[in-house]
C-alpha cells in the first residue's frame, strides 16, 4: 500500500493554494489541482472536486472536513483535528460553508492570515 498522501483541490483558489501551502510546511503530500488530474485513476468527478478537498492515501479517500482532519493529524496539529473530529455535523457545515463562500469576507480573512502564516507577501 502507498505511504504517499495525494491531496485533489482547487487550483483557481486562493484559499484553497493558502491553506495547502500551510500543509505542505510540515507535510509531503502530492498536490494535484483537480482541473488538471485524470479523476478517474482516484474513482473522482469534477463535480464531486468541484464541491470538496478530497485525499488519498493507498486505498482510503477522505473528503471535505475528513480530508482537513486526516491532513491536521498527519501535520501533527492533533488538538485541531480532535476538535474539528469531535464538532460532528457542525465541522462538516462549516466545511461547507467555506466551500460555497470562498469570496466571503470572512473566507478572505482566514485567506489574509494563511498568507501571514506562510510567509507570503502580498
Amino acid at each position: 500500500m502507498s505511504k504517499e498522501i495525494t491531496v485533489i483541490y482547487d487550483g483557481q483558489c486562493e484559499f484553497c493554494r493558502n491553506a495547502l501551502a500551510w500543509v505542505e510546511k510540515k507535510l509531503i503530500v502530492t498536490a494535484i489541482p483537480y482541473q488538471s488530474a485524470d479523476l478517474s485513476q482516484y474513482g473522482l468527478t469534477i463535480q464531486e472536486c468541484a464541491a470538496q478537498l478530497y485525499v488519498i492515501k493507498g486505498k482510503k479517500k477522505y473528503g471535505g472536513v475528513k480530508a482537513v482532519t486526516f491532513l491536521l493529524r498527519k501535520r501533527k496539529n492533533r488538538l485541531a483535528a480532535l476538535i474539528l473530529k469531535l464538532s460532528g455535523p457542525l465541522g462538516d457545515k462549516g466545511y461547507k460553508w467555506v466551500a460555497a463562500n470562498r469570496s466571503s469576507v470572512i473566507v478572505g480573512v482566514l485567506n489574509y492570515l494563511l498568507i501571514r502564516v506562510n510567509g507570503k507577501a502580498q
